[in-house]
């Protein structure tokens, strides 16, 4: 999809996936390694009362639901930064996530006239359809040549 192709209001889905308490633990592990994303055990004595995702490990997670959904741009999803980014509820193991993308606002770059910034809402929810992650980015998408 070229930047001539969005709509504010238009929307896009992806596909499911389930995330596993390995899954939490070896992301923790290497880039959060905090007690309640490590183990269930240590999690239990946290706020938490169990095992819970790191808020980065589910912005990963949605990345590859996004990369791999509907939205499909010319070019991939290159982000020019986030204006907000929240975690609602946290992940926890055998959670099935998906992202809800809402077109927000389209423009032509000041800087570059070959393409343009979309402004997004990424709404990751969980299997209750409750939002794990609210996202709203900013993305470079290329002009139709």
């Amino acid at each position: 999809m070229y930047l001539e192709d969005f709509a504010i209001g238009q929307e896009f889905g992806s596909g499911r996936l389930v995330v596993s308490a390995e899954q939490i633990c070896a992301f923790a592990a290497q880039f959060d390694p905090q007690p309640f994303h490590l183990s269930e055990e240590s999690a239990r004595e946290t706020i938490f009362g169990g095992l819970v995702a790191s808020g980065w490990h589910t912005a990963a997670l949605s990345m590859r639901l996004l990369v791999e959904g509907d939205l499909r741009l010319s070019g991939g999803i290159v982000g020019a930064g986030a204006e907000e980014m929240r975690w609602p509820t946290p992940v926890r193991p055998g959670d099935e996530l998906r992202v809800h993308s809402e077109v927000l606002d389209v423009r032509v770059s000041r800087s570059n006239a070959t393409r343009g910034i979309v402004k997004m809402r990424n709404t990751t929810f969980n299997q209750r359809n409750e939002p794990v992650q609210i996202l709203i980015a900013n993305m470079v998408v290329p002009r139709r040549p």
